[in-house]
């Protein structure tokens, strides 16, 4: 049985698209099957980050409604079982059947190894679509002040909700400003109140690769890319050592 991964962040601009897109690939990339679904209603992006922006994938709302099946999400044109559905563009968010979406997600369960849900920034229907189903949940994060007060709040509200394990991804860390502003690894996890999954450090090559309509791990294989692998690993349950800063 596959495992359902929500992907999720207090505020926007954290990554988490990224960080949803990067860490599908390297499963795929290790052998697994892996299916990515954004639920971003109306802002869709996480096609770009995966190297799909050319494509003309099929959304989960017309799995949804019946138009297609499960089997039809469209494949990643380089990398053997990746595949992707997408967020609607003209869905409104009460629209969405939520107890069809969580039947959706079971036959996920059956049919990839796992499943990453990018959801939406804020704690809005996107939001509680992502996270309600979900097995685990990435709660990501950048390292300022207004971002880790966001993750923290949204924290709260997925252990409210009885989301567990949550786990937090503290990303585009530079490590010059950790040591100018004398915080730790540590002092993050006690600001948002989460175990640490991941340390990803600030890295050009993240916007240099969606500019060139290609997955991150097939332009570099260091720094945030090979963040995203040891995250990756860590989720099927490798022991990685965490970036040192």
């Amino acid at each position: 049985m596959g495992q359902v991964i929500a992907v999720s962040s207090g505020k926007g601009g954290t990554g988490k698209t990224t960080l949803c897109a990067a860490v599908g690939v390297c499963l795929a990339a290790e052998g697994r099957q892996v299916l990515c679904i954004d639920v971003d209603l109306g802002l869709r992006n996480l096609d770009i980050s995966l190297g799909m922006a050319e494509m003309a994938p099929i959304s989960f709302a017309d799995v949804l409604a019946g138009r297609y099946e499960l089997q039809d999400a469209t494949p990643h044109p380089e990398i053997p079982g990746l595949f992707l559905l997408t967020s609607p563009v003209l869905e409104q968010d009460d629209s969405i059947d939520f107890a069809g979406f969580g039947r959706l997600l079971q036959s996920v369960r059956e049919r990839f190894d796992y499943c990453l849900i990018d959801s939406p920034a804020g704690i809005g229907t996107g939001f509680r679509l992502a996270t309600r189903y979900a097995d685990k949940v990435i709660l990501v994060a950048t390292p300022d002040p207004a971002s880790l007060r966001d993750a923290a709040r949204t924290a709260d509200e997925l252990l409210d909700m009885g989301a567990d394990p949550v786990k937090l991804v503290v990303n585009r860390v530079t490590p010059s400003l950790f040591r100018r502003l004398r915080w730790t690894v540590d002092d993050i996890m006690d600001e948002v109140g989460l175990p640490l999954l991941g340390i990803v450090p600030s890295d050009e090559n993240v916007v240099l690769a969606a500019a060139a309509n290609q997955p991150l791990i097939r332009r570099t294989e260091r720094g945030a890319a090979l963040a995203f692998l040891h995250i990756a690993r860590r989720l099927q349950g490798q022991k990685v050592p965490l970036l040192k800063l």
